[in-house]
């Protein structure tokens, strides 16, 4: 299991790295992944718009910050995606941010397809759900806790209308993208302020 994620974290890529490919991709009017589409690739548009907003319109409190800097255990997030992920838009720029406020934090971005034994050891609910984020302490390489593919409000939403309707609808996935708008990353922040608070109280 080490040797796996070392490898991973490795070959994996900066969340620049990763925009600079979301760009290429958009410009080859194409998209990451094994499966090819004109909706995956439109997908990838529409995320590269999101990830800018985000970029630029995201606030962290101070009462949070003072949290995230005060985190003081040297992780890696290494967090597994595709450019087609909605979810993945709407997490990436925030865990990017919560990085930046604490030199113990480092984030590395690897692709599902390509790294398939990588993604089948955190399954969710035994699937492939993205985006998924594996943190690992940098000394020891152990596996402190795992996010994802969503924030816990937004799982919650899922869960519920699942259990009520049986599947997702397309209607249902635009309410989430807009409860995304709505909570303006804060639920992520509320989410990792919390797995930090569990880290410090096992390790």
């Amino acid at each position: 299991m080490n040797a796996i994620i070392k490898q991973s974290i490795n070959k994996g890529i900066t969340y620049q790295e990763y925009k600079n490919i979301v760009t290429e991709l958009i410009n080859d009017n194409s998209n990451s992944g094994t499966e090819k589409s004109q909706d995956l690739a439109d997908y990838t548009k529409l995320n590269q718009r999101r990830m800018k907003r985000w970029d630029k319109t995201l606030k962290i409190t101070e009462e949070a910050t003072a949290k995230i800097k005060a985190f003081n255990k040297s992780v890696t997030f290494l967090i597994i995606t595709e450019s087609w992920c909605g979810d993945a838009a709407h997490v990436l720029p925030i865990l990017d941010r919560i990085a930046s406020l604490n030199a113990n934090i480092n984030t590395k971005i690897v692709f599902r397809d390509i790294n398939l034994e990588l993604m089948d050891m955190f399954l969710t609910n035994g699937g492939r759900a993205i985006a998924k984020v594996i943190i690992i302490e940098n000394e020891t390489e152990e596996v402190l806790n795992t996010f994802g593919p969503r924030p816990s409000e937004a799982t919650k939403l899922v869960n519920d209308y699942k259990d009520a309707h049986g599947k997702l609808t397309p209607e249902f996935k635009e309410d989430l993208q807009q409860w995304y708008n709505k909570d303006k990353g804060q639920n992520i922040i509320e989410d990792f302020v919390e797995i930090f608070k569990e880290i410090e109280l096992v390790v």
